[in-house]
């Protein structure tokens, strides 16, 4: 090669991205032990409500399970290193992924327990849930073309305020719950991890805050009697190797009886891909745009394939990167975790980590997740639109109400329809509505959000579109209904009719007289707004 031909090479070396940051071990083991928790529920789920034997739970299931995170985490890690370089940083935060919380209950309690009763075979419990499983999938994939005009047209304080919904309710709760069972282990754990997330302090060796947390809570429980060693040693039989394979017979059983299951996969589908785009749009918040055309078929993709494998649970991009990103997670913390978790599947080790750590020592990670993401709907939208995002909480916090009504009078012996209207009346109870608003929880509160913001900022026939949507949605019941169908939800439907109106006829009498507000909602329909500047997030790095 010739001196001038080496003079002219340009001198730009490629940007160096670490696979690993101080930061990403405090995040994956916040995230691990998240995802931990989350399997260590569902095997419990599957062990003791449905009755699957524990053979097929932690030989089948689980290992299923292993390969969809190994899919996702993968290739959420890919983007993230993508979306580094091409915008040349090397701050960004891979997404968050496993399976689904609200869908671990819901295929649990909704799908699989109503087949078990009424057929007396945990087995064919299990192949209805892998059927509503390959149709969420199907219903996702879908949602990644749609998806993005749906955001695109969406104020933020709607996707962030349903989304605090869901961290409130779904993921706060019942954390929140166990832990007050045994406050004395899980409260010194909650307190290391508020102070390590949330201050600046750093604790004695840089060790990770998820880490100290999780150990100083087991030795609590250990030494304070709450913790049983029979159980470990019967706990550690249950490890062996196992390695999913297809079958899709199994999967056929499923799908040969999917009517029924169509009432339920059509909303709860059209749930995950609204709650995969409000989950873009907090990590857009946080500072890293994703495609969420990628993020979206990514989940389809994992809950198509955990299908056929055996796993009745569909995974989701979680809640949370904000959160992960503030404990200095990067590009490969969510791979870190995804790969631990799956040889945890294959080994058949959630059993003995079952027995061996304390749940009140592993829950209040997740409450901490919980009150980030509420915390952030507040804190990253216009102050103006604070009561949007509140009213955007409330469908969620209605779903979560009324599963738990509906659970206790089953608990009870009885049924919601043996109990009838007036006899939750007479104790002070507003069943029917509170099913009713919690219908389609994520989508309604994006609806009623949007409809909130615009109204808000003025913006009459943005606000009357999204009550003419809610109409639709609610008369076929994907909002405030108990089921799909035709004309499931007239009444209700009439009530948007009605509001969508009204917003009309303002708008008409409003020409000329209304002012542009200074704090405009960020998207406006048919005229989408620039993306404005986010500040970073308020919860400091720690080591």
């Amino acid at each position: 090669m010739s001196e001038s031909t080496t003079a002219t090479r340009p001198t730009t070396e490629p940007m160096k991205l670490p696979w690993w940051v101080a930061g990403d071990t405090n995040a994956f083991f916040g995230l691990g032990f998240n995802t931990m928790v989350n399997v260590l529920v569902l095997s419990g789920l599957c062990l003791g409500v449905v009755k699957i034997p524990g053979s097929d739970v932690f030989g089948v299931i689980l290992p299923a399970l292993g390969v969809q995170l190994l899919i996702g985490n993968v290739y959420y890690t890919y983007l993230a290193r993508r979306l580094a370089r091409r915008e040349g940083r090397t701050d960004v935060c891979a997404m968050p992924y496993g399976p689904s919380v609200p869908h671990m209950f819901i295929v649990v309690f909704v799908i699989m327990l109503p087949t078990y009763l009424q057929t007396k075979n945990p087995v064919t419990a299990w192949t209805a849930g892998l059927a509503w499983c390959f149709i969420i999938g199907i219903i996702v994939l879908m949602g990644a073309f749609v998806g993005p005009y749906i955001r695109r047209y969406t104020p933020q304080a709607a996707m962030l305020g349903t989304l605090a919904g869901i961290s409130l309710a779904f993921i706060s709760m019942r954390p929140a719950a166990q832990m007050w069972t045994a406050l004395w282990i899980a409260f010194p754990v909650m307190v290391i991890i508020l102070i390590g997330f949330f201050t600046d302090l750093k604790l004695p060796g840089n060790i990770p805050v998820g880490l100290a947390a999780l150990l100083l809570g087991t030795a609590i429980g250990w030494i304070g009697g709450y913790m049983s060693v029979p159980d470990v040693a019967a706990a550690a039989k249950n490890i062996a190797l196992s390695l999913p394979s297809f079958d899709f017979v199994r999967l056929g059983h499923g799908l040969a009886n999917v009517a029924p299951l169509l009432a339920t996969a059509i909303p709860l589908g059209i749930y995950n891909f609204t709650e995969g785009m409000t989950n873009v749009e907090s990590a857009a918040v946080a500072g890293d745009e994703y495609n969420l055309r990628a993020i979206l078929g990514a989940d389809g993709i994992g809950a198509l394939v955990g299908s056929t494998l055996g796993c009745p649970f569909p995974p989701a991009v979680y809640i949370g990167h904000p959160g992960w990103k503030a404990a200095g997670g990067r590009t490969t913390y969510s791979l870190a975790s995804g790969i631990f978790i799956a040889l945890m599947c294959f080994l058949g080790m959630f059993s003995l980590l079952g027995a061996l750590l304390p749940m009140p020592a592993i829950v209040p990670i997740l409450l901490y997740i919980g009150l980030l993401i509420g915390a952030q709907a507040f804190q990253e939208t216009p102050k103006a639109h604070a009561v949007a995002v509140v009213v955007a909480l409330i469908p969620n916090i209605a779903s979560w109400a009324g599963g738990l009504m509906t659970n206790a009078v089953l608990a009870a012996g009885s049924t919601p329809d043996a109990v009838g209207e007036k006899g939750f009346e007479n104790n002070g109870i507003v069943f029917h509505g509170t099913i009713l608003l919690g219908g389609g929880a994520i989508l309604a509160g994006l609806i009623l959000g949007a409809i909130v913001a615009f109204i808000i900022d003025k913006k009459f026939v943005s606000a009357a579109v999204y009550s003419f949507i809610g109409a639709a949605l609610s008369f076929i019941g994907l909002i405030h209904g108990e089921h799909v169908g035709w004309n499931v939800g007239g009444e209700v439907a009439l009530g948007y009719l009605f509001a969508g109106l009204v917003l009309l006829a303002f708008w008409v009498g409003a020409q000329g007289k209304v002012a542009v507000p200074e704090e405009p909602a960020r998207l406006t329909v048919g005229v989408p707004a620039p993306r404005e500047a986010e500040p970073a997030p308020s919860a400091p790095a720690t080591a």
